[in-house]
Formats: structure tokens, sequence, C-alpha cells
């Protein structure tokens, strides 16, 4: 039926046209610049060290989400302009890993094999800038294309103004060229000066950048106010939307207190710190396209709450069961002078024994503090289903089970029939 009546709507299937080509164009685009990018790496391989191959992969699986995700919004709804800026978001972080790579290969690799080797690394820092303003913009127009209110179109502005800088402090003299997302360049003891180099080191424009990024550091903490303002006054359902991008900071915040109680406690060099910088890479860059997808297109949209809740309540109880392991070892080993292993294995079991009642009570907790219209919707639901057991009115049975069925799923509308059978 919709097919049908497209056609008879004047101008409407030529954009709807425009709208599938632009598309496609960004996704082929993104693509070639993304495995081009890669078999340069392979090439440059012996001047690239495992790391940032590592890291490199981390940076494709992102590029592919951001790509992949923008496709698919601006397939199901090309007026949304979150869908346009998570694909202009994946051409440019591809983008910049070809720069980077080919700038590597025409300096370092393979030297004047490859036209344009040094502006194409100048290029590459001109990308990740790129890249870094449309994740602002982004985080400011989530999720529904538009500003929370017009009051905060200064922040767009400021948003253009630092982008700006940006720009212009890539044609800066007297700076070098070190490569755009990993300093490749830099790593293999190939960079080189500045060759667009037209704005003076030192004096006015060295105060001007500095100003620049203290306005990129205000703008970045205005584009995470916006979101909480918008989440103060918006409906249930956008609420909602704005929990899965808060999801991904939590989770990254997660990773951040791992790192940090590794670092303080090991020095951060083992296994645990390498794991958990890529989790901490992966999971923003990663993690915010698949939460603009889920957000925007309402894919299983209404599990989100509970995602939350348990999510940080597993996270107290890891970190309340590691200081208990803790100190219930230093206790045994300290004060009753017990062996290591015996300590270690007594802590173990103990911690194990506690995990249970301590999960179920801090999570309680959470669901009181944090989510709790659902806390009262489940205590409504158990008081119901005691009740029900004893209740023989039909007409207050359809109205206890509308207000439990109300509160716990907040659907638009309720309606209760009930079949009398004889």
């Amino acid at each position: 039926m919709a097919g049908r009546y497209l056609h008879r709507v004047p101008g409407l299937y030529p954009a709807a046209s425009r709208g599938h080509v632009s598309a496609w164009s960004l996704a082929a685009c993104t693509v070639i610049d993304l495995v081009a990018a890669l078999a340069l790496l392979a090439l440059n391989a012996d001047l690239v060290s495992t790391s940032r191959i590592g890291f490199y992969a981390v940076l494709a699986v992102a590029v592919m989400a951001y790509a992949g995700t923008g496709h698919l919004i601006t397939s199901r709804m090309p007026g949304n302009v979150i869908g346009w800026l998570l694909s202009l978001i994946g051409l440019s972080l591809a983008a910049a890993m070809l720069a980077e790579q080919h700038a590597l290969y025409g300096v370092a690799t393979a030297p004047r094999s490859v036209p344009a080797a040094r502006l194409a690394g100048w290029g590459s820092g001109v990308f990740v800038s790129l890249a870094v303003t449309l994740l602002f913009c982004l985080v400011v127009l989530f999720p529904d294309g538009r500003l929370p209110s017009r009051r905060w179109r200064p922040v767009l502005w400021s948003v253009c103004a630092v982008a700006a800088g940006w720009a212009a402090q890539q044609l800066q003299a007297g700076t070098s060229i070190s490569g755009g997302l990993t300093n490749a360049l830099d790593a293999a003891r190939a960079s080189y000066p500045n060759p667009l180099g037209i704005f003076p080191r030192h004096g006015w424009f060295s105060g001007l950048i500095a100003v620049i990024y203290g306005l990129g550091v205000a703008t970045g903490i205005l584009a995470v106010a916006s979101v909480l303002v918008r989440r103060r006054r918006a409906s249930a359902e956008a609420r909602k939307q704005l929990a899965w991008l808060g999801y991904v900071g939590l989770m990254t915040a997660v990773w951040v207190a791992v790192l940090a109680v590794d670092v303080g406690f090991t020095g951060g060099n083992n296994g645990v710190a390498s794991l958990g910088w890529a989790f901490l890479v992966l999971t923003p860059v990663a993690g915010i396209p698949l939460a603009c997808a889920v957000a925007v297109l309402k894919y299983r949209l209404y599990d989100i709450d509970r995602i939350i809740s348990r999510t940080l309540a597993y996270a107290i109880v890891t970190g309340l069961l590691v200081g208990i392991y803790a100190g219930l070892v230093l206790l045994a080993t300290q004060v009753f002078r017990f062996a290591d292993p015996i300590a270690v294995a007594a802590s173990t079991l103990a911690a194990a024994a506690l995990f249970n009642p301590v999960r179920k009570r801090v999570q309680s907790a959470v669901n009181r503090r944090f989510n709790r219209t659902r806390y009262d919707a489940d205590q409504t639901a158990a008081t119901f289903a005691a009740q029900l057991k004893d209740a023989t009115d039909l007409n207050t049975i359809s109205d206890d089970l509308a207000a439990v069925v109300s509160r716990a799923l907040e659907p638009a509308h309720v309606s209760v029939w009930i079949s009398r059978r004889d």
C-alpha cells in the first residue's frame, strides 16, 4: 500500500531516491576507504607495532558499526539527522585511517612511491577533528535530531567554532605531522614538518589555539549537560531512548574504574590492563552507534531499565566482594597468620557464599533508588498476585489488573476483558 501511494505524492519519490542514493554512496565510500586502509596497513606491518595493529582492528569495528548503523537508520528514517551523522562519522574515521597509512607507506615503507603522501598525513588530522566534531553534534541532537530547545543553539555554534579552530591548527607553522589516529608516523620515526604551515607557531595564534581548546572542553561538558536536560523534560519513551546512550556511558565508566583499581594495585603491567584498555576503547566507539540504532528504531527499547539496574547492581556487588575478599586475605595472613593458600581458599569460599545475599540486597537498593517505577510496579504485581487468591469481585480484579499493567509496562492505553464462563 505504501509503495503505491508513494508515486502519487508530487516530489516525494525523487527525494526518497536521492536519499537512498546518498546513503548508499556514503556506505560505499566508507567501505572502500576502510579496505584500502587495511591493505596499506598490511604493507606497512613492519613499521607498525602489534598494539597499533590491534587498535586499528578496534577502529575497523567502529567504522563498520557507525557506517552500518547510520545506513540502517537513514534507510528507515531518512529525515532523521542522527543516521546521517553516524554515517559521516564512520566515513571520517575510515578516511583518517586511510590517510595515515597512505602517508606512512609513501614516506617510510616505500618513499616517493605514491603521490601526495605528505599531504595525506596532514589530512589525517583534519579527518580526526571532523569525526570528533560530528560526535559532539550527535550527542547534542540525540535521539530525535533536534536540540532540546532554541536556547541550545549557541552550543552548536560553539561546536562549529571549535571545528574551525581545530582545522586552523592544522595550518600552524613549526609543527610536525606525526599521524592522525595512532601517531604511526612518529612511532616509525617518519614524522615531517607541516607542509601547509601558514600561521605562526607562537604569539597570537598560539593563544587563540589555547582558547579554542578551552572552548572545546566547555562544549563537551555542555553536550553532556544537554542529555541530562533533555532527559529531565522528556516523556517516558524518550527517557528510555536516552537511557541507551547512558548505558554506554555507564559501561565506559566501569572500565575506567577497573583500570584505575588495576593500576593502583599492580601498576597496570598485566593482561588485565591491556584487556581493560581494549574494552575502554571498544565500548564507546562501538556502543554509541548501536545505542543510537536501538533507541531511534525502538528495537527492544523497553528492556533498558532492567539492563541498567542489573549492570549497576553487579558493578557494586563486584566492588564489595573484591573489598571483602582483600580484607579477609589480609586478616587471615597478617592477624591469624594462616598460610597464603589456606587464606586465599577460605576467602574465596566466603566471597562465593556472600555473593547471592549481597546481590539481592544491592539489587533491591538499586531498584528503589534508581528504578523506582519498576520497583513499585513489581511490588504492586506481587501484592495483586497475593490478593487474587481470595478475590471474587470481577470488577475489582479488572481494575487492579489494569493498574498493574499500566505501572509495569507504561502503555498508552490499557483495556481489560474478562470472559465469564458458567
